[in-house]
């Protein structure tokens, strides 16, 4: 039965990987509006505080392509015509006085590169007017004085010219990948052991954290990051749950089949996903806070510290998740639903509490991850579906229905997503994290940790 569900997901997966290529533009090659590529950044003085009315002026091979000035939070945002090459200049003639560009030339960045469906983050560090300015060890441009921003799908290594310390790097992006993944695929996980739902929905739920702690993190709110996150979790959790009491419970009590909870669930996908984009819009966002930040270097490798906060964090809650369903009387209750509903109802365990409580963790989880996703890529109103076949992928690679498993297969996941960028363009590396797991279900169907059942 599991082997027949992991077909059926990859199936419809490989439809939806294919579809966003097939959308991307129109016949007349009008790009669509949640595709366009941008160039953004905040500009801020040497105290940190957001300069207002200062010009930026961004340029092509075909001449300049836009024009935008800094709002009262320093933020500014030319939307691009297309993927290419762009040189980003900064009018000095509008800064306040007494504040200057840290290096020589440092008003004017060439050869910013723009990806595919790609926002990226410019920065023109700033400092006290008669400062020494510093001496560039190379022209301006997108890998010495451009940054990866958050809107960015991946970010590029430093191009230190060694393929030892290339691969290092990429393995550091593809575990801090691999612990997002796995955060809000071990909810999707619990919520199949428990139901054998696949909840197509579950990407929302990602989104949705996101939105929230953007909200309450942006004025007029604008409480701490940290505190957005615990709303965020909140309202993953109790979407989650309502989810469950309102919609999945009853469908369960009136006989519903698998596959039409299955299809349920893609059209309940739709209508959130497509209400998040009313209320959002289609434009990217990033949290103010840690938007900037200089990386760490730790031996051959580089990372933010916001990166690796999110890396440490999403190991304990990892952690924290492995003994609530190892030590707890709940998790021991979720493993006991998982492995055999009708001898855990039997046995006493209600069970219909257990399943919410999985709804609820799940839920609370998937917001969780979505709030890390936002900080280390962009805030956006498809980011849970863009990040739901990557959550597949590590669910039925690790074994479907093992929480376990979910993390194992996550890791490997990120990982390969990652280092496939060595060889082949980035736009393909999610492709070919999907394309091993075709390769691990041929050789080993029940996945990684899954168990070997017997048809009949």
């Amino acid at each position: 039965m599991r082997q027949r569900l992991a077909a059926a997901v990859l199936g419809v997966l490989a439809l939806l990987l294919m579809a966003p290529a097939a959308l991307a533009s129109t016949p007349g090659g009008v790009r669509t509006a949640d595709s366009a590529e941008a160039l953004k950044g905040t500009i801020r003085d040497p105290e940190g505080e957001p300069l207002e009315g200062v010009s930026i002026t961004v340029s092509g091979d075909g001449g300049e392509v836009g024009t935008a000035s800094t709002g009262g939070d320093g933020e500014w945002q030319v939307d691009l015509p297309g993927p290419g090459t762009y040189t980003v200049t900064l009018d000095t003639g509008t800064l306040p006085d007494g504040v200057q560009t840290r290096n020589v030339g440092g008003d004017v960045l060439t050869d910013v590169v723009v990806r595919p469906q790609q926002a990226r983050t410019v920065i023109f560090p700033l400092v006290p007017a008669g400062t020494a300015q510093e001496e560039s060890t190379s022209a301006p441009s997108a890998t010495s004085s451009a940054e990866a921003s958050p809107g960015d799908d991946t970010a590029a290594p430093p191009a230190d010219g060694g393929g030892t310390n290339r691969v290092l790097q990429l393995v550091v992006e593809g575990i801090k990948l691999g612990a997002i993944i796995a955060i809000t695929a071990v909810g999707l996980s619990l919520v199949f052991g428990t139901t054998r739902l696949i909840n197509f929905a579950h990407g929302e739920l990602v989104t949705l954290g996101a939105m929230v702690a953007f909200f309450f993190s942006t004025s007029p709110l604008t409480l701490p990051l940290v505190v957005a996150a615990v709303f965020a979790v909140g309202a993953g959790a109790l979407t989650g749950g309502t989810m469950e009491r309102v919609l999945w419970r009853p469908l369960r009590g009136r006989g519903a089949g698998l596959i039409q909870m299955f299809i349920i669930s893609i059209g309940v996908s739709l209508f959130l996903r497509h209400v998040l984009l009313v209320l959002f819009g289609s434009r990217r966002r990033q949290y103010s806070e840690y938007a900037v930040q200089e990386s760490l270097d730790l031996g051959p490798v580089s990372i933010t510290p916001r990166d690796l906060i999110v890396v440490v964090l999403s190991g304990l809650v990892i952690l924290g998740v492995a003994f609530m369903l190892q030590r707890t009387r709940i998790g021991k209750a979720m493993r006991a639903v998982a492995d055999n509903h009708d001898l855990a109802e039997s046995s006493g365990i209600d069970v219909n509490r257990v399943v919410l409580v999985v709804w609820l963790v799940g839920g609370g989880l998937a917001a969780l991850g979505g709030v890390f996703y936002g900080l280390t890529q962009a805030v956006y109103w498809d980011m849970g579906f863009n990040l739901l076949l990557l959550m597949f992928a590590g669910v039925i690679l690790g074994g479907l229905g093992s929480a376990y498993g979910a993390v194992i297969g996550s890791l490997v996941v990120g990982l390969i997503a990652q280092l496939s960028t060595l060889w082949f363009p980035t736009e393909l590396q999610y492709a070919w994290a999907l394309l091993v797991l075709i390769v691990v279900l041929l050789v080993r169907p029940q996945g990684i940790l899954g168990r070997v059942e017997r048809a009949g």
